[in-house]
């Protein structure tokens, strides 16, 4: 979906003590991430869905490498037809940097520091959006509380956050979303 899809991850919340490590991680999964025709079997990644939808994406990436920073973009063959824009990872100071939502092949990472979990995720919640919310822990009370946190119509518990199925699992949001 090329990050087009309502529930995409585009905000990815990480502790500082692993933030590194994890970033280091994502560079490398999007360095072998294939860019091009939806039609070819290989392709990861297509082009977005119309030219506005794109320069809206390279304002956007503007913004980013002026005043956050790019940790990786993939690579786009010279060939490549269509709206392509490049899945770029940026870190970002916090949630309030995005004006909007972004829809496309863009992570924005934001590290935090776990003993402010309730501020962080208070902001998060404020900002009004609540469609889909995803937790990665083995801890089971940390996943609770974050879900008590940050409001959302679809929470996935250490599982991807796009996989409800149309007509057979509720879909909705909460607030803006």
């Amino acid at each position: 979906s090329a990050g087009q899809r309502c529930s995409a991850l585009r905000l990815l919340y990480v502790p500082h003590d692993a933030a590194d490590s994890l970033i280091e991680g994502l560079k490398g999964a999007l360095a072998v991430q294939v860019v091009g025709d939806p039609a070819d079997p290989r392709t990861d990644i297509g082009p977005v869905i119309d030219a506005e939808a794109r320069a809206l994406l390279e304002t956007h990436l503007k913004r980013l490498e002026g005043d956050a920073k790019i940790i990786a973009r993939a690579a786009v063959p010279a060939d490549a037809k269509g709206h392509v824009f490049a899945p770029t990872i940026a870190e970002v100071p916090t949630a309030d940097y995005l004006e909007r939502e972004v829809f496309g092949p863009v992570l924005h990472v934001v590290r935090y520091h776990p003993k402010d979990l309730k501020t962080v995720a208070g902001k998060l919640a404020a900002r009004g959006y609540g469609l889909t919310l995803g937790v990665h822990s083995r801890i089971e009370a940390f996943a609770e509380e974050v879900t008590r946190l940050v409001p959302a119509g679809n929470v996935y518990i250490n599982r991807g956050v796009t996989g409800a199925v149309v007509g057979v699992q509720p879909f909705g949001g909460e607030g803006l979303s």
